[in-house]
């Protein structure tokens, strides 16, 4: 254990940082796990599996246009955002 010097105060502090970095990482993958396992069988999987019984799932298959929106609209927002920041650079260094 570190002691809570001057020194190892700012350790423990880095420390917990660290975790909270490592917590917040396990977050965001898990939610792109369900997002993708999600889109897949909208877009995939319903296709050719029965119906659920469940009411989500079973809109999203037998949805033929906006299973697609919900699917694209991540890398058309990403895009949106990198172009965006991209022309305000322009505008700042211009």
């Amino acid at each position: 254990m570190i002691q809570a010097t001057k020194f190892g105060h700012n350790l423990l502090s880095i420390s917990h940082h660290v975790k909270m970095l490592i917590n917040s990482g396990h977050v965001i993958i898990s939610f792109s796990i369900v997002f993708f396992a999600l889109a897949s069988y909208a877009v995939l999987f319903s296709a050719f599996l029965p119906p659920t019984g469940l009411s989500l799932f079973d809109m999203l298959a037998y949805d033929s246009h906006y299973k697609y929106f919900v699917l694209f609209i991540i890398p058309t927002g990403a895009y949106f955002v990198i172009a965006n920041w991209v022309g305000w650079q322009y505008y700042r260094n211009s």
